[in-house]
């Protein structure tokens, strides 16, 4: 089994908060991250696949291909957007990076194993020193 990995990038707005919560609660458990008027990130998007190389053409997938079913389901959504507000997968979910990652995992799932190829991992670094993995459930 070999695996396989693409880097991606997207600029995204988010809030931590939860609405039933006041505003000096907001912040004393989620900081700066709290700030109603939101914040941004330049995220980093690792996706990682494993499978078996196909012997005609030497690739486990083609990253072109790769590449084009990361932007159709992730970054197309993401990219420029306000997590909290304006990507359809993340409706009604806390938009930490953790939640984030598992929800990126989920809607790559199908589309690449359609394409004969497993999600292992992926990888999302909201910062250059804090980043989440997620491996599937």
């Amino acid at each position: 089994m070999i695996y396989i990995t693409r880097r991606e990038q997207f600029n995204a707005a988010h809030r931590l908060f939860r609405e039933e919560w006041s505003d000096d609660k907001n912040r004393e458990v989620f900081g700066k991250c709290s700030n109603p008027n939101w914040h941004g990130h330049n995220y980093e998007l690792f996706v990682t696949v494993n499978g078996d190389i196909n012997p005609d053409t030497g690739y486990l997938i083609d990253l072109k291909h790769l590449k084009e079913i990361i932007r159709v389901y992730v970054i197309n959504k993401l990219d420029h957007k306000n997590v909290n507000l304006d990507v359809d997968f993340m409706q009604g979910k806390m938009a930490s990076t953790e939640v984030l990652a598992t929800e990126i995992y989920r809607q790559l799932e199908v589309p690449l194993r359609e394409q004969g190829v497993n999600l292992h991992k992926i990888q999302l670094f909201e910062t250059e020193n804090n980043y989440a993995e997620y491996y599937g459930d």
